[in-house]
């Protein structure tokens, strides 16, 4: 069992915990937070999107200094800059979101234009005439007229689309989806990308990823066009999380897409042997597109990969035959090929990557600084973004949360199997804490310490003993009691994200029958799940024993809160939709009466249930 502890991490959390007064902290000033970045096309110029700061930045790459602020009427998700510079369109993350219309010259937000839930990942059409915008709670993609500044249609894909790219030609948007979607108790469980026809405004293909592929976080397409990348983790979630050594449970990876005949071509480990390369997330090429740059959030890192040699070496080593164990398994693919690079001191949780001539910039989340890098590693420098903010031990718990540091050899971090802020990843895990052989859903960690007690069959007895046990058992290291600490107050300050089902904040007609159906003493659901956090806090045998499970097991009744983010459905997974949670997975009725009810009022029940 490894202890340790990064020496930077003890001091800040020290600070955190003590409250502790250091000369760069200062206590009133809001954090940014850097996730996007997006530069000039003089390359002068750094736009940075600060998402807790709700403000944009821009920074003179020449001092490296900021030299405006523009502020956001709620958290900035994405930029994308016109091709002369002038300007600036900025999604803002929020249930009924808006794109901001910035005029680079003035610094000022021009106009504003509606958007879905939580838009980010905004794409200009190479005529700049049409913006597409993933709104990723809404499952679909915005088409946005940028003359008359009005939504054509929207484009539904698979699940939380988080990041696009466009073919050179304007024909194809790929589509990044955050999560697999479906029942996670199949053989095959992954998120995928889907390809757009922008045309005919239709998806015509879904790509699929390696079997557990998800937490897809970036896709950027090649300067020739002739390839696309895409970041994201391989889950071995058919394996009971007995280790960690060479990805036993996760591996992080890249996968690459031939633009020409719209195929995957290859997976990519970016990990080694003993080093785990966690949470890659931002991806950006070179302006020759011999380099690309992956960022990984997890082990505050930068590969940069000699794409290049890459796909000579995939070419002479590839086959039909053997791709597909070739990509899952080989941990060696980028020996030789690539420079792995830790960011300066103090630069953490890097997300948006931007390459500028000679030099990479990176977006670090939770330090609120940019790095700087040069692609020959020769050089890295710290930019920082304004005064450092004192760090509150909620905040700190969430760099913990997303910190690979504190797992054995960096393979993963508590986000790898919670993402989207300590969610779900929609796969069924063989965790040691029940037992082998019974694998269960991931469960959201929303809500958790306020409704004890913890995992599906209630082994933990609250989200605290929880989180200790996952530090020890799932991360395999000891840590100071101060880290668990820290995640609880990161835990407990989490708040429900608003439905994309309500409308205008309020139940539709739909859902207010439906709510009338739950809570009549005739479908009976409220009797386990009652009170303003939807559970009796107690465990039932609804009827829903699977072929892994004992018969004498009983299933803690979850929350019902944010259910409309948590698919899929009951311990194992089993339903992919909460239809099928009322109907073929309720034969018995034990989980509610719903055999008398008509298709129609399932429907209306179903409504309610997701608007919560």
């Amino acid at each position: 069992m490894e202890k340790a502890m990064n020496p930077l991490v003890a001091f800040s959390l020290l600070l955190a915990i003590l409250g502790g007064q250091a000369a760069v902290a200062e206590a009133d000033a809001p954090w940014i937070s850097p996730s996007v970045l997006v530069a000039a096309p003089d390359g002068r110029t750094l736009f940075v999107a600060g998402t807790t700061g709700n403000r944009v930045l821009t920074v003179n790459l020449a001092t490296h200094k900021v030299s405006q602020t523009i502020a956001m009427p709620s958290p900035p998700t994405g930029l994308a800059l016109t091709a002369d510079g002038r300007t600036l369109f900025v999604t803002c993350a929020a249930p009924k979101s808006e794109i901001c219309v910035v005029d680079v010259a003035s610094a000022c937000v021009a106009s504003k234009i509606p958007a879905g839930h939580t838009s980010m990942a905004p794409v200009l059409s190479p005529d700049e005439k049409t913006l597409f915008v993933c709104n990723r709670f809404d499952d679909d993609v915005s088409i946005i007229d940028l003359v008359t500044q009005k939504e054509l249609r929207r484009i539904p894909v698979r699940r939380e689309p988080v990041a696009a790219a466009m073919t050179p030609d304007g024909r194809h948007l790929l589509v990044a989806n955050h999560l697999p979607s479906g029942r996670a108790d199949a053989e095959q469980v992954a998120a995928g990308v889907s390809v757009i026809d922008t045309a005919l405004g239709k998806v015509i293909n879904d790509l699929p990823l390696p079997n557990g592929s998800g937490s897809l976080c970036d896709l950027r397409i090649s300067p020739d066009g002739k390839y696309a990348v895409v970041t994201h983790l391989i889950a071995h979630f058919h394996l009971p999380t007995m280790q960690l050594d060479r990805g036993w449970v996760h591996a992080n990876a890249i996968t690459i897409i031939a633009l020409d005949r719209m195929e995957v071509l290859d997976s990519i480990l970016l990990d080694t042997v003993d080093h785990g390369a966690a949470n890659p997330w931002g991806a950006a090429w070179s302006a020759d597109g011999r380099s690309l740059v992956i960022v990984h959030a997890g082990t505050h890192e930068v590969s940069i990969v000699d794409f290049s040699a890459l796909l000579e070496k995939l070419e002479k080593l590839s086959s039909p035959a053997t791709k597909s164990a070739y990509a899952a398994n080989d941990l060696a693919v980028l020996v030789d090929l690539r420079k792995r690079l830790p960011l300066p001191q103090g630069d953490l949780g890097p997300r948006g990557v931007v390459v500028v001539g000679s030099e990479a910039y990176t977006a670090n989340y939770f330090s609120d600084t940019l790095s700087a890098l040069a692609l020959d590693g020769s050089r890295a420098e710290s930019i920082p973004l304004g005064p450092t903010p004192q760090m509150t031990v909620a905040r700190q718990g969430e760099l913990f949360f997303n910190d690979a540091r504190i797992c054995f050899q960096g393979w993963q971090s508590c986000a790898s199997c919670h993402p989207g802020d300590a969610r779900v990843d929609a796969l069924n895990w063989d965790l040691l804490n029940d037992g082998t052989g019974n694998p269960k859903n991931t469960k959201s960690m929303l809500l958790s310490f306020q409704t004890p007690p913890s995992m599906s069959i209630a082994v933990r007895e609250n989200a605290g003993t929880a989180v200790r046990a996952g530090i020890r058992h799932i991360l395999f290291t000891e840590q100071s009691p101060e880290v668990a600490t820290a995640i609880d107050a990161y835990l407990q300050s989490l708040k429900p994200v608003p439905s994309p089902h309500l409308v205008n904040g309020q139940l539709s007609p739909a859902a207010r029958r439906g709510e009338a159906l739950f809570r009549s003493g005739g479908t009976g659901c409220t009797q386990c799940h009652s009170g303003p956090l939807f559970t009796d806090l107690t465990s039932h045998d609804v009827g829903t024993l699977g072929r892994f499970d004992k018969p004498s097991d009983v299933f803690d009744t979850p929350t019902l809160v944010e259910l409309w983010r948590t698919a899929p459905y009951l311990h194992d997974g089993s339903a992919a939709t909460l239809q099928e949670v009322l109907t073929s997975s309720n034969k018995n009725g034990q989980h509610g009466q719903t055999s008398p009810l008509t298709a129609d009022q399932i429907h209306d029940l179903v409504e309610y249930l997701l608007s919560l």
